[in-house]
């Protein structure tokens, strides 16, 4: 039993989301207690949450904030980022009635109700990528499948063009990147530039000649003065990158996760119904976000027996809650059949629980159900131990090469 006395900072590494296993380290963490002191880089110090109950009290706590401008020791830095990086006029770090305004200019694109309506795309979108691959018996799941899928499907819906998606895609990867070196804070700051260019002649047509997308309804909203010009571009970014990068990791980990427990891929294969409570699991064991998401204490905040100042930063340790053996049975083991499952929190909790969630799970149900059905026999083509995965803050895989009968 460690010294509850003694004062631990744990490292976490910024590349946690492509170590192979990085569930072990969250364990060691929560041993110590459910919020622990944690060192991202040499200079940044914050605090971690890795319990389930204070996770979901966290992400529900008025007294964090999502704005990182109140921060010790940032206020020079977070007003040249307000200045300069267009995600600052984001819901991503709103707070409060600004949040609120933002989320209910979407959330209606996002309802059970329009998720319904999406699906039939959504699956002819699926049969063509599964199409194009099926003579081949072979293939990488990410680069043609997993990958090209939610894009399909988000552009459709929130307004690009078919011929500007692999130059969104492009731009995307050096928003998703951890900023922990200069250059990769330049090539951020450089990806945002451009993707705000690649933004405004589709807002300017938008405007011009409105279309059934979201993208126009934006547009709309913005002529009646209830978003600014810079929260519409922040806007657009964030669903974009927020549905595209997401749901694609998503698909990718769990299709790879099913394929190294063949028990558990043949249990899903033989039995479709299986597939909801699958995905939650799939979500719970291999979620996309596995560091976690920020928050910022806006006074002193105690938690789990702990007080955090006014002013600092704590990552709310998503797949580590979600592996808390104080809530789940058996937390690292794969069981697509679970009874009783807590709900999973790879989608946060609370205000800003991931809006993009019923698309998310719609997406990965008929896509790994459609795959199942479509090659009963999808085996991986190469080691376990050689497959790596995508640089950014989210854990996905970078490449899923899989053999199968061809067919057609």
């Amino acid at each position: 039993m460690p010294d509850q006395g003694q004062t631990i900072v744990h490292d976490v590494p910024l590349n946690v989301a492509q170590q192979p296993d990085p569930y072990p380290l969250f364990e060691r963490i929560r041993e110590h207690g459910a919020v622990q002191r944690v060192r991202l880089n040499p200079a940044l110090e914050v605090w971690m949450v890795t319990g389930y109950d204070e996770a979901v009290s966290a992400l529900t706590d008025p007294r964090l904030s999502s704005s990182p401008v109140r921060v010790n020791g940032l206020a020079e830095e977070m007003a040249r980022q307000e200045r300069t990086n267009v995600l600052m006029a984001s819901m991503l770090v709103a707070d409060g009635a600004d949040h609120t305004r933002l989320r209910n200019l979407v959330s209606k694109a996002f309802t059970a109700r329009r998720v319904e309506e999406l699906a039939p795309r959504v699956r002819e979108h699926t049969d063509a990528f599964l199409d194009a691959i099926a003579p081949k018996g072979s293939a990488d799941l990410v680069a043609e499948f997993a990958l090209p899928l939610p894009m399909a499907v988000l552009s459709e819906l929130i307004g690009i063009p078919a011929e500007g998606q692999p130059e969104f895609a492009r731009l995307a990867v050096g928003l998703i990147m951890p900023p922990n070196t200069p250059e990769r804070l330049a090539k951020g700051a450089r990806a945002r530039a451009e993707l705000t260019a690649f933004f405004e002649p589709l807002i300017a047509a938008r405007k011009a000649e409105p279309r059934d997308d979201l993208l126009s309804a934006l547009c709309a909203a913005q002529a009646e003065e209830r978003i600014s010009d810079r929260e519409l571009t922040a806007m657009a970014i964030l669903l974009t990158l927020a549905g595209h990068e997401t749901t694609a990791s998503l698909i990718a980990n769990g299709v790879h996760a099913l394929l190294r427990h063949p028990d558990q891929f043949a249990a899903l294969r033989d039995d479709p119904s299986l597939l909801p409570g699958a995905i939650e699991e799939l979500l719970r064991y291999e979620g996309p976000v596995s560091r976690g998401v920020a928050r910022f204490t806006v006074e002193d905040f105690e938690i789990a027996g702990v007080t955090v100042p006014a002013g600092e930063m704590i990552i709310i340790g998503l797949a580590a809650a979600n592996r808390d053996p104080a809530r789940y049975d058996r937390p690292d083991i794969l069981d697509i059949a679970r009874r009783e499952m807590p709900q999973q929190l790879a989608f946060g909790h609370g205000v800003h629980f991931c809006l993009g969630a019923p698309l998310a799970r719609a997406e990965a149900r008929i896509a790994i159900g459609s795959l199942l059905r479509r090659f009963p026999d999808l085996r991986l083509a190469a080691p376990d131990e050689v497959l790596t995965r995508r640089e950014g803050i989210l854990r996905g895989m970078a490449t899923l090469p899989v053999t199968f009968a061809p067919q057609g």
